[in-house]
């Protein structure tokens, strides 16, 4: 069996192998083909959304990655330094819930829930 080599500068080599080693060689081929294709197909850089538009990229870069994962650190320690129904009012507050909403649903005083929360903002912000 002969197997063909083609050289960067455009040189073509013959080589005769036997046909265990060509059939190898020629499976080794195939395989590397087959995961070029599939690297320009499924792979895309980080510059993306500079050459081929936003709907390529997610928009975020190594560098705001770490800053939300930290940020999501530190909100999480600000939290564990509330107690249980403060983070659960503070929680709520954030989610759209009005302090009222929240008397009704614990069946409190509207004051209550004012002043817990408020506290709790207190101690987060100081925790954060």
């Amino acid at each position: 069996m002969k197997i063909k080599y083609e050289f960067a500068d455009g040189t073509v080599s013959e080589v005769e192998v036997e046909e265990s080693i060509g059939a190898v060689i020629i499976e080794d081929r195939r395989q590397e083909d087959n995961l070029a294709r599939k690297e320009r197909y499924h792979c895309y850089s980080l510059d993306a959304a500079q050459f081929e538009g936003t709907e390529y990229s997610d928009g975020e870069t190594p560098e705001t990655r770490m800053e939300r994962e930290m940020d999501a650190e530190r909100i999480a320690h600000a939290l564990d330094g509330l107690s249980e129904v403060q983070r659960s009012r503070l929680l709520k507050f954030a989610g759209g819930k009005s302090m009222r909403e929240i008397a009704r649903e614990e069946k409190v005083q509207h004051r209550a829930v004012v002043k817990s929360i408020e506290g709790a903002k207190k101690l987060f912000m100081k925790n954060f």
